[in-house]
């Protein structure tokens, strides 16, 4: 329990810092491909929901499940300027993904989502299917990979670190290439890399930052929650 009074005290520091965000806004997307997200999404929202009635049988669970929501809320919410006039944040996936599982996060980074679009004006509600594609599944799946075969070449911290700056650099990169398919105008690999630029100057810096955060938070927690999915 002393644990999850860590993360909740790191929450309350992150809360202190002004809240902004990378999501794809409302109407950036051509209705098109707007509805093709939520096609693609969908189906993972649905497994996602299945294991989370599973998951809420237990009290325990229940309490991580809404730590590790909270977390990812704020984490992701909280801008860095660029310095080519844009903005980034982290996702905090990774640390859903290792202590949860994907099927959780599959439904948390969709809730996460939601809320920060409808009161933070952060993304949209159109545009949630792709946001949640690419954070909550593409970023989320990368993030369980990487941590779990991380292992086999990695010290367990290491591929921690790993799992939340590459699931970080996933979503940004997934992302990216949405924006590419729905405004390339025929030109599709120079407006990706377009995309790609405009936030790497400051991406890779903070994928690592919320690497190491991970590591901390993660390391500070009894062996049993982290063990619980491997």
């Amino acid at each position: 329990m002393k644990n999850k009074f860590k993360l909740i005290a790191i929450l309350s520091i992150l809360t202190s810092i002004p809240a902004y965000s990378m999501h794809i806004a409302e109407g950036f997307l051509t209705f098109s491909w707007s509805i093709f997200w939520w096609v693609f999404y969908l189906p993972f929202f649905f497994t996602g929901l299945k294991k989370l009635r599973n998951t809420a049988k237990s009290l325990e669970k229940k309490q991580l499940v809404a730590l590790v929501g909270a977390f990812i809320f704020v984490i992701s919410a909280i801008k860095l300027p660029s310095i080519t006039g844009s903005s980034s944040h982290a996702t905090g996936v990774a640390l859903g993904a290792i202590l949860l599982g994907l099927g959780e996060i599959y439904i948390l980074g969709a809730v996460v989502l939601l809320f920060q679009a409808a009161f933070l004006a952060h993304g949209g509600f159109t545009t949630l299917g792709a946001n949640a594609a690419s954070m909550a599944v593409i970023g989320a799946t990368v993030s369980y990979a990487v941590y779990k075969y991380g292992q086999r070449f990695f010290k367990k911290s290491h591929s921690i670190f790993l799992s939340a700056l590459i699931g970080n650099l996933a979503t940004y990169s997934f992302t990216s290439m949405q924006l590419a398919l729905s405004h390339s105008n025929g030109d599709f690999m120079g407006t990706l890399i377009r995309f790609l630029s405009l936030f790497s100057v400051t991406q890779i810096p903070l994928g690592i930052v919320e690497g190491i955060i991970t590591v901390m938070l993660i390391s500070s927690m009894p062996k049993k929650e982290v063990l619980a999915n491997e």
